[in-house]
């Protein structure tokens, strides 16, 4: 059976500590209630803060909870409503596409699939829940390069790799791609990433009209694409799911 970490759950019982309380804590209450040496309790306070999980007060000197924490549990609330809220409309989207549904969210240098509906067949099928696209050649990553800034820096610092003949990869390239993206409302990938594969996706905002992510649907391009072009009527559809989640989460009419 594999051993814990020690300082991990060191790490861990402070932000505890941290949080069961309704004041700030100084370095000897903590060391004291952990029952760990002051200069073991300093240690691992001074990594939690460089890392923005703790923030000590200038006056005081004691500590409290950082915003990085929050952030990551409102990323973490912000994603299972997200997903709550799409579950209805996406199922709608993939009956009357005929097509695959992902919901994908920005996750480092790339989006995460947060929920996937299976194209309504008989076809062997994976699930994709959990995996992770490139920002810049799907139809997915595109949406949230063109909406969010956050991903948008994360697509452009990272390595673009090209994936077929059709991927885009120069920057100026990219960004007249993200220029089109915004203009239409929606992002498209026609054999950029998988060969023979097609998709469209567009943005999804919450009561801030902030984006939170992006739905869409993939399929094979002779069925996704007619005469070489996406269908319009998928468009039209993927367009209507993101409206209908966005207004669920609260952000109105665009």
């Amino acid at each position: 059976m594999a051993r814990n970490i020690q300082s991990l759950e060191r790490a861990a019982a402070m932000l505890r500590l941290l949080a069961g309380g309704e004041r700030r804590l100084g370095l000897s209450e903590i060391a004291s209630s952990l029952d760990l040496a002051k200069g073991t309790a300093h240690g691992i306070l001074r990594t939690l803060q460089a890392e923005g999980f703790v923030e000590q007060d200038s006056a005081s000197g004691r500590y409290q909870l950082g915003a990085e924490l929050l952030r990551l549990g409102n990323s973490y609330l912000d994603v299972h409503e997200l997903r709550a809220r799409a579950l209805v409309w996406t199922d709608d989207l993939a009956r009357s596409s005929g097509e695959s549904v992902h919901l994908g969210v920005l996750h480092q240098q790339g989006v995460l699939i947060v929920h996937h509906v299976f194209r309504p067949d008989d076809s062997r099928q994976v699930l994709e829940v959990g995996a992770m696209q490139p920002l810049h050649s799907t139809a997915l990553g595109k949406v949230l390069s063109a909406y969010d800034p956050v991903a948008h820096n994360e697509a452009v610092e990272a390595e673009r790799k090209t994936f077929t003949a059709h991927t885009v990869t120069d920057p100026d390239g990219f960004e007249g791609i993200l220029d089109l993206t915004r203009a239409r409302g929606y992002a498209a990938d026609v054999e950029e990433t998988w060969e023979g594969i097609a998709s469209v996706a567009a943005p999804i905002h919450d009561r801030r009209r902030m984006p939170v992510g992006a739905v869409g649907v993939t399929g094979a391009v002779e069925r996704v694409c007619r005469d070489g072009e996406l269908r319009p009527e998928l468009i039209a559809a993927v367009r209507d799911c993101a409206r209908a989640v966005s207004r669920d989460l609260g952000a109105g009419r665009f």
